[in-house]
């Protein structure tokens, strides 16, 4: 980016939809009101204990997982923020049980928002990068009102999606289907400055990302390619490789967005009936979309991720994403073991 130019969010939105004619203005709209949002969930992070929001709210959320209190607050935020806009018809949640309609007392808009409120929380409170991922949908059809099946739509028909990294600095990764641009909040203003456009993941890599210790839960196509991996350059990849695992999705997909790397969280034989751990709709859609935005890849170990038509809003997924060449590797030896 050129250093004398700062762009912020809202110019890079215009020129765009300026330049290619792509971004319907309810759409631009949508995704400053989000960007906002995140920005209100950024100061939250940031101020931690002096803030009052570390620690347990002591509830339950749909998949029964224990809340933290920031994980209430990230979900607040962004249902007050998007409600009275006029730009959404409803909202789905990681942390409600169904989706959220958008209130009769304000116009409704032809866009539908699903969001994880807080990814990664387990690091909350041991302040290590936590964010915010989300993805926008078209409403489909005419009729009148909303239900749970208007967000059954594979991730192939996004509008746009993308993901808020609260770390050292705060960085809004956003794609609208025409590659992936960064921002980065510039706290002395209060704006979203564009730091990068057209990020783009290296085919190659020497990084995986997975959870060692469920190392014996895995299926074997998982267990053949990371075995491989640790073998180094005496094995049959002949090359090392380093692991890298932050629990946080939005850190480990960061990371690979900057600079390359494979992130893994596959079936495991603890919960076998359930096909994976990580939600379809709220996380490996919306990231799915921005890593094949920016070159790289994502399947489920079989099929490509934006190609599963979700079934239910809550619905779990294996996700296997990051450079292409070793994505494509992880999924032939899935389809291998038949």
């Amino acid at each position: 980016m050129n250093s004398v130019r700062r762009v912020s969010l809202t110019q890079y939105l215009v020129e765009q939809q300026r330049a290619h004619g792509r971004i319907p203005g309810e759409l631009r709209l949508l995704i400053e009101v989000v960007a906002r949002a995140c920005k209100h969930i950024a100061i939250a992070v940031n101020k931690g204990a002096l803030g009052d929001v570390l620690g347990s709210a002591a509830t339950e959320n749909v998949q029964g997982e224990v809340q933290k209190k920031l994980d209430v607050i990230a979900n607040e935020v962004l249902v007050e923020a998007n409600q009275w806009g006029g730009h959404l018809a409803a909202m789905a949640s990681e942390e409600m049980d169904s989706i959220h309609l958008v209130p009769d007392r304000y116009p409704q808009g032809e866009y539908l928002l699903l969001f994880d409120p807080l990814d990664g929380s387990s690091n909350i409170d041991v302040n290590v990068s936590i964010g915010t991922i989300f993805s926008v949908l078209r409403k489909v059809g005419h009729a009148r009102g909303v239900t749970e099946e208007d967000f059954l739509q594979p991730g192939r028909q996004q509008a746009g999606a993308g993901y808020c990294v609260y770390g050292p600095q705060s960085t809004l990764v956003l794609t609208l289907g025409n590659g992936v641009a960064l921002f980065t909040l510039d706290r002395e203003t209060g704006s979203w400055v564009l730091t990068q456009d057209g990020a783009r993941i290296p085919e190659d890599t020497r990084e995986f990302a997975i959870n060692m210790s469920n190392l014996r839960h895995w299926a074997p196509p998982v267990r053949r390619y990371i075995d491989e991996c640790l073998a180094g350059r005496e094995g049959a990849r002949g090359k090392d490789f380093n692991m890298r695992w932050v629990a946080s999705m939005v850190a480990d997909v960061h990371r690979i967005l900057t600079r390359g790397g494979v992130f893994l969280y596959p079936w495991d034989r603890r919960e076998p009936d359930k096909p994976g751990k990580l939600r379809l709709m709220y996380e490996a859609n919306p990231m799915a979309f921005i890593v094949e935005q920016a070159g790289g890849r994502a399947t489920d170990g079989r099929r490509r991720i934006l190609d599963i038509v979700p079934t239910r809003l809550h619905e779990r997924v294996a996700v296997v994403l990051g450079s292409s060449n070793e994505v494509r590797r992880v999924t032939e030896y899935h389809q291998q073991a038949g």
